[in-house]
């Protein structure tokens, strides 16, 4: 499918603007990373604290980060997992021991704002030894024969059957627990006097560690940079080094308006995002690659030097393959960014600021740098015969 047919568009031709637009573009964001005092990082970079509740219906986002943010300094995410009843609640954290501390002031905040309020024991959020000491009375009293062993093994069932699937954690209603092996109808009426089910519990809480986090921030760095070095070294071998310095200058190019694009938005940079701008290098770098390769096959046809017109019959070759594969992998992105849900949205948001910069570099940032280098390079070649005499 070939969407332009002979086009004939002078792309060097304008160069001076689109070099400027991009100055511009790095100019504003490289400006609003001043202005902020840097980007602004995730937990996965700054360390802190991620803790997964999951919630009976679906979870009131705004009621939660409210909450949550008004108990615990700090700045405070709260992201809705993508088709499930979950969310992921992100709080800062200095230490790893503080790790329980925040985690039970997480339990409380979220039982005084959707709870119960009773002294009956939490059944969505207990432990099996927590369970076992409520009960142990209470059956006593009701003349159910069970040993600290055997009370404190139904107690493990109970929550095994209430953290299995389809419930995953949450029960909402006692007689649910006629599912698990032995438990009785009296058993249950016990239970549901000394119980109550909150519509949320806690399902996993891990910590990220400051050290941890600037580490991992420094390796993202480090592996953004070594994937552009590779891709000069290949490019070096496979053309010239100027292509190769041309094509990573642009992508360099790509990263920097993407990362402002981030800054303007006041996006969070995570693991995912530095994913995306991995994908969106090799991307950026794949649609070079197309351009340059054009441009070498014009070269070893017409046995001519490097001139704004080869370049330009190149990129007008090459159109319409660029804009179909761009346009589909927008689309994709887009989708992504639109219905992926909160998880995924600085991953989606960085691929589609990506694709675009990406597939403008290419054309109008890459193939200039090229052709630029390559008359500068030929002036100096002609100049030495004239030195020399």
């Amino acid at each position: 499918m070939e969407l332009f047919k002979n086009t004939n568009i002078d792309f060097l031709g304008k160069q001076k603007y689109f070099f400027g637009i991009s100055l511009l573009l790095i100019a504003i964001g490289v400006g609003s990373w001043a202005a902020k005092g840097g980007l602004k990082y995730g937990i996965d970079f700054t360390g802190g604290a991620n803790i997964n509740v999951r919630f009976a219906s679906k979870p009131p986002i705004d009621r939660i980060r409210a909450a949550v943010s008004a108990r615990i300094p700090g700045e405070v995410s709260v992201q809705e997992v993508t088709g499930e009843n979950e969310v992921i609640i992100g709080i800062p954290l200095k230490e790893d021991k503080a790790l329980q501390q925040e985690r039970q002031a997480v339990v409380e905040t979220l039982t005084q704002t959707f709870g119960e309020k009773t002294d009956r024991l939490d059944l969505n959020n207990a432990n099996a030894q927590m369970l076992a000491e409520r009960l142990r009375e209470p059956f006593q009293r009701a003349a159910i024969p069970m040993n600290d062993e055997q009370l404190l093994a139904l107690a493990r069932r109970i929550l095994e059957f209430k953290n299995s699937p389809p419930r995953s954690g949450v029960l909402t209603s006692f007689d649910q627990l006629r599912e698990v092996e032995g438990v009785t109808p009296q058993m249950i009426e016990v239970i549901r006097q000394q119980c109550y089910l909150a519509p949320f519990t806690i399902r996993s809480a891990e910590v990220i560690g400051p050290k941890i986090g600037a580490e991992m921030r420094n390796k993202a760095v480090l592996a953004v940079l070594y994937a552009l070095g590779g891709m000069l070294v290949y490019l070096a071998l496979r053309f010239e080094f100027v292509y190769g310095l041309a094509a990573v200058l642009a992508v360099f190019h790509d990263v920097i308006i993407t990362l402002g694009f981030f800054s303007l938005t006041d996006k969070e940079i995570s693991l995912n995002v530095v994913a995306a701008l991995l994908t969106l290098v090799g991307y950026s770098m794949n649609d070079t690659i197309v351009v340059f390769d054009r441009i070498r096959e014009v070269l070893k046809l017409s046995r001519r030097e490097l001139t704004p017109a080869i370049v330009n019959d190149s990129i007008n070759q090459t159109l319409s393959r660029t804009v179909l594969t761009s346009g589909l992998t927008l689309i994709s992105a887009l989708a992504l960014w639109l219905f992926g849900g909160p998880v995924l949205n600085g991953f989606a948001f960085a691929l589609v600021v990506g694709v675009i910069v990406g597939t403008y570099s290419s054309i109008f940032i890459a193939s200039p740098i090229l052709v630029f280098w390559q008359e500068r390079f030929q002036r100096k070649r002609r100049a030495a015969p004239s030195a020399a005499k």
